[in-house]
């Protein structure tokens, strides 16, 4: 065998054992790289008479052909057999259900829900979301609301107290909304329309009271602002926020220092089999509080209350996410339960809407 048949040989074999493509290319270099035994060979032919070179040449050439074509062919034989183990492993079986989506999985709180269809509701009939601090001061929480001194919500059983600052000046952690209505009107210049929804504390715990709860507060001031309005927002409100086509209130007198008169309101409503629905039956369920902004608060913002009157209302978020999603335990609210979530929250794409309705398709 000469020594090109020796070397053909060995490489091609070589080529046929390689097993993957780096030691493919181990091959390449030793036998066509620049210090390769092809390559060595190809340039000692200008060394060789001009007789032997045309046809030592000749032999040459041919075998790096060879060499060439089988690297190319093995090469494209791994790249097939890499493909085909790659789809081995990753193979997907199409018969399985599908994995759901984060999207399908997450859920809205029915708190963020029902504040959400609020927001929607009272912008409908014009009005805009007011804010403020849940650490508040005695004045904006009690003093400015017309609370007397020794009135009994001041109490620690009432309310949280923090420790006296370096000026002995105690703040709270507010217990309604309210005080964001004074800051409105300490704020604005009327004609004000604004609802403040948001987080307060009172020392209570039980099946329908935590020590955090929610609130939503309403307010409207105008020269011309009376009971005959605060009922008509009030029944518009309900209407949309239960879906019913038509409720029936009922006022009763009532005290509430920020307001005079003060009222409570109650709903008709059905309680046969344990479920409560609006809109019909014959008992009545109270809803909220309401009444005309005191005199003496108005004074307190800065407001005359010989030019501007106004009226202002109440109403638990968490107790009317009860009523209408028939959730049994308020601290459940609390819980951080995945299981209740998933149960009684809301898709993420169930957007509130007052043409699509509130609780989505």
């Amino acid at each position: 065998m000469s020594e090109l048949d020796a070397l053909k040989a060995k490489t091609l074999a070589e080529i046929a054992a390689a097993a993957d493509e780096a030691a493919l290319e181990e091959v390449r270099v030793a036998s066509l790289g620049k210090k390769g035994a092809i390559s060595a060979l190809l340039s000692g032919l200008g060394r060789m008479a001009p007789e032997d070179r045309k046809t030592y040449g000749a032999e040459i050439n041919a075998l790096k052909d060879c060499v060439v074509d089988a690297l190319a062919q093995k090469r494209a034989l791994l790249k097939d057999s890499a493909l085909e183990a790659r789809l081995q492993s990753e193979t997907i079986d199409v018969t399985l259900p599908s994995r759901p989506r984060a999207i399908d999985l997450g859920r809205i709180h029915p708190i963020t829900q029902v504040m959400d269809e609020l927001a929607v509701i009272f912008a409908d009939l014009g009005f805009s979301i007011a804010e403020g601090p849940d650490i508040e001061t005695d004045d904006y929480n009690f003093t400015k609301l017309n609370f007397p001194p020794d009135h009994p919500a001041r109490d620690m059983h009432d309310t949280f107290f923090f420790n006296p600052d370096e000026n002995g000046v105690r703040k709270v952690l507010r217990t309604h909304t309210s005080p964001v209505q004074v800051r409105t009107m300490l704020g604005q210049t009327p004609p004000i329309r604004v609802i403040c929804p948001g987080r307060t504390y009172r020392c209570d715990s039980d099946q329908t009271h935590t020590p955090m709860f929610h609130q939503v507060e309403g307010l409207v001031i105008d020269r011309s602002a009376n009971l005959g309005h605060l009922k008509w927002i009030l029944e518009e409100f309900l209407k949309a926020f239960f879906e019913v086509p038509d409720v029936k209130m009922r006022f009763r007198p009532s005290y509430f220092p920020f307001t005079e008169p003060s009222m409570e309101v109650d709903i008709q409503c059905s309680r046969k089999g344990g479920e409560i629905r609006f809109g019909e039956g014959e008992d009545w369920l109270e809803i909220l509080g309401c009444g005309m902004v005191h005199p003496k608060v108005l004074r307190n913002c800065g407001i005359d209350p010989d030019v501007h009157q106004g009226f202002a209302w109440g109403i638990g978020i968490d107790r009317i996410a009860m009523l209408k999603y028939g959730i049994p335990d308020l601290r459940a609210f609390f819980d951080a339960d995945i299981r209740w979530l998933r149960h009684y929250g809301f898709r993420p794409l169930d957007i509130p809407s007052l043409v699509a309705g509130l609780t989505g398709a």
